[in-house]
């Protein structure tokens, strides 16, 4: 049977930071809108804050749903999830509010700070996720997968380009500056990162 909880900690918190991927569900207000489902990845770019606050780096990609959507005014509904591939079969939830810190924001150097891969490449802005609801379910449905490690690809390509050509990049992309509904997503031309980070995906 499943359970909720009031705080991300012990074992929730331990069963979070284990798992190697997560996905992200968003959605604009608008009844008529695209619902979007990502995957997230990349070791060391979610951070469990506090007992009910996460946050996330969000990495250059070829769209940038979940941004758009936190962003919508009267918005910022978010789910984050796992699941258990390996162990015994559990799936978690965190429904929430999201806020996104972009790389002009006053408050990036902190943010971006708090990672562990900050000087990573391709970070475009950091997704703060405050819980509203924390619940899990059996998972029984869930496969059971091995994980062998992480892709390189993406911290590599990404690790090629200079700071303007990851800008250049970014605004070349049909649905970055924009959602697929004609929301506001990522803000084109790309900031410059304030702080001293190096470098440098996301839907």
């Amino acid at each position: 049977m499943g359970k909720t909880y009031e705080r991300i900690e012990g074992r929730i918190r331990a069963f979070i930071e284990e798992q190697p991927v997560f996905f992200t569900a968003t959605a604009p207000l608008t009844g008529d809108g695209h619902v979007n489902v990502s995957p997230k990845g990349r070791a060391g770019s979610l951070i469990v804050v506090d007992a009910t606050t996460l946050a996330y780096l969000d990495f250059g990609g070829s769209s940038a749903e979940t941004l758009a959507h936190v962003r919508e005014p009267g918005n910022g509904r978010i789910t984050l999830m796992w699941c258990a591939f390996s162990g015994p079969p559990k799936v978690l939830r965190v429904h929430g509010r999201g806020e996104v810190v972009l790389r002009d924001d006053p408050r990036w150097g902190e943010w971006i700070g708090r990672f562990a891969h900050a000087d990573g490449p391709g970070a475009r802005a950091v997704v703060v996720v405050r819980a509203v609801r924390v619940s899990d379910a059996c998972g029984f449905a869930v496969p059971f997968m091995e994980y062998t490690g992480e892709r390189t690809q993406h911290a590599e390509y990404f690790g090629r380009k200079s700071e303007e050509e990851f800008a250049a990049y970014c605004e070349k992309k049909d649905h970055v500056g924009v959602s697929l509904d004609g929301l506001p997503a990522l803000p084109l031309p790309l900031p410059p990162r304030t702080d001293t980070g190096g470098g440098t995906g996301g839907s």
